[in-house]
């Protein structure tokens, strides 16, 4: 597993234009700063130089406001790549007065996407950042803001499960259906491994707010295709996932899924990869 994870980590060798954009846990968009990322690899890629670049103005050629380098020969077991580059780092444990996060990262073509969600140390979600990025010198272009309407219907698709303790990845099928019950809800049916669950949420602009339960969590429907998954407080002594979508394209979805059990221990991360049937 850890050979693997170096090897598919390679596969974001590259300079990357883009821009990192701060989202409120309401769903608002903030600011947004200019970015170029370099991943290059050395020593016939046993050594990854990595290179971030934030520029405070409307150009790539300003003097950057930030410079930031560092040399990767190993990958930390906290960050887990899976066999398309895609990949999922983020916090060991949720604790008490703690800070705590996680970062969600997609590659697709000459495309990455990666998103990070921060809670606060009374754990309430504080902040989203959204860093949407294409490959230098390629046409790859930015995805429409996401809508309900691309998210309604049948998906069916492959999850492919990798645990912190590495041992071999769990691969099983998907269902989810997404229909609107009126014009106020809607009805999600995920189905795997056996087992269904059924929800509903309030429609409430780009948010899809799910209230049932002890612990409400809401979708924010992003730009570039995006979307976020996450409760807005994290409770200590439950088990919990955060998850970020990415609409690819109409009919192909990929969500990146981080569960953490009842202790508020990571025990693994899911990429889910969907296909659009009706």
């Amino acid at each position: 597993m850890a050979e693997n994870n170096w090897q598919n980590f390679l596969k974001n060798i590259g300079e990357w234009r883009g821009s990192f954009t701060k989202i409120s846990p309401q769903g608002e968009i903030l600011d947004s700063t200019l970015s170029i990322i370099n991943l290059e690899g050395l020593e016939d890629n046993k050594l990854v130089k990595f290179r971030l670049r934030r520029f405070g103005g409307n150009s790539y050629d300003e003097t950057p406001t930030q410079d930031y380098g560092q040399e990767y020969r190993s990958l930390g077991r906290q960050i887990i790549f899976f066999e398309t580059g895609t990949f999922s780092k983020g916090s060991f444990q949720l604790a008490p007065f703690a800070d705590f996060g996680s970062e969600f990262g997609f590659i697709e073509g000459d495309r990455r996407l990666r998103c990070v969600l921060l809670y606060d140390r009374q754990n309430e979600l504080s902040s989203i950042t959204l860093i949407r990025e294409f490959r230098s010198g390629s046409n790859a272009q930015e995805r429409p803001p996401l809508t309900l309407e691309q998210l309604l219907g049948t998906w069916q698709g492959k999850a492919y499960t990798a645990y912190r303790d590495l041992r071999p990845t769990d691969k099983f099928e998907t269902s989810l259906e997404v229909k609107k019950i009126d014009n106020n809800k809607i009805q999600q049916q995920l189905t795997f491994s056996g087992t269904t669950l059924t929800s509903s949420a309030s429609i409430e602009g780009n948010k899809l707010v799910f209230n049932s339960g002890d612990n409400p969590r809401q979708i924010l429907l992003l730009p570039d295709g995006s979307s976020t998954n996450a409760p807005l407080k994290l409770e200590l002594r439950k088990p919990f996932f955060l998850e970020v979508g990415w609409l690819v394209n109409e009919k192909e979805r990929q969500r990146l899924i981080r569960n953490y059990d009842a202790t508020g221990a990571w025990i693994g991360s899911t990429l889910v990869i969907e296909k659009k049937i009706d």
